[in-house]
């Protein structure tokens, strides 16, 4: 049986859990529910705290899980990313007081810093790989913002969605993102190849391009068949079919879902009618 850990909280469990849910697989009706099995499938779930995630995998214990990719490179275990998700976006980044940090063009200016963080791992990792050894990492659990004001820090280091939450606190973002973060699916490096992994991961990857496409038919005229196509190339081929009446042919063909307005518009103004678009509930491609 596949063991496979989800997020029991936070921003990523509720995301983690409709692609889950999309992908064919039972998910919880209850949040207070931490091992769920789904003989169907085959499949048990085990709903634990995104932090543990990667130790849990790590281990062996668990077969694959989905955690962000922040807490796996802080966390230090044995396991790696193994599809990105695509779901849970946010940057990794150092904030110093307004004007205090002038000078991050090599990070040098962190030399000699105090940089709290709840990444402990993760900060450290980028100090070594800037070639910095004296700063102090300061490690505190939960929010890191008034940090600098209590005077334990003069740097933090955190996981930022706006920015909003440290601009209200008088800091502002220094340097370049440290790490773009998602959510990912993990497994143990060198884990053996598993059948059940790779149902999960061609299900997951369907769910993916599912919500990135769409399916768009229209009727156009056969000589101008070929500008359409153009418009819509869809991911190998469009399915183009002759109509009944003489002259016209049907097209078929997936695009992606953001652009999907502005083709139906640009196919419009070369003759296309019967515009349609329907949504992709799963695939295999």
């Amino acid at each position: 049986m596949l063991r496979i850990a989800v997020p029991n909280k936070g921003s990523l469990s509720e995301p983690a859990s409709a692609m889950l849910h999309e992908a064919g697989y039972r998910q919880r009706a209850n949040s207070r529910e931490l091992v769920l099995v789904d003989p169907d499938n085959n499949v048990e779930f085990f709903f634990l705290r995104p932090r543990d995630i990667a130790v849990y995998v790590g281990s062996g214990r668990l077969d694959v899980g989905i955690t962000g990719r922040d807490l796996l490179l802080d966390s230090g275990a044995e396991a790696e990313e193994i599809l990105q998700l695509g779901v849970g976006a946010a940057n990794f980044r150092y904030a110093a007081p307004a004007g205090t940090v002038t000078d991050f063009a090599d990070g040098k200016a962190l030399t000699g810093m105090r940089i709290a963080s709840s990444y402990v791992g993760l900060v450290r990792r980028h100090l070594d790989q800037l070639g910095i050894e004296a700063a102090a990492v300061v490690k505190l659990d939960g929010a890191v913002e008034t940090a600098i004001q209590l005077g334990v820090a003069d740097v933090i280091a955190d996981v930022v969605d706006t920015g909003t939450t440290l601009r209200q606190a008088g800091l502002e973002l220094i340097g370049e993102p440290i790490l773009e973060s998602e959510a990912v699916l993990i497994r143990r490096v060198d884990a053996e190849p598993s059948p059940g992994v790779d149902q999960l991961l061609r299900r997951l990857q369907g769910v993916l391009v599912a919500r990135r496409y769409v399916m768009m038919d229209y009727d156009i005229r056969a000589e101008r068949v070929e500008e359409a196509v153009a418009l819509t190339p869809g991911l190998e081929s469009p399915t183009v079919s002759p109509l009944h009446n003489e002259g016209w042919v049907a097209v078929r063909s997936m695009v992606p879902r953001r652009e999907a307005q502005r083709i139906m518009d640009d196919l419009w103004e070369i003759g296309a009618r019967a515009i349609l678009v329907t949504g992709i509930h799963a695939c295999r491609i």
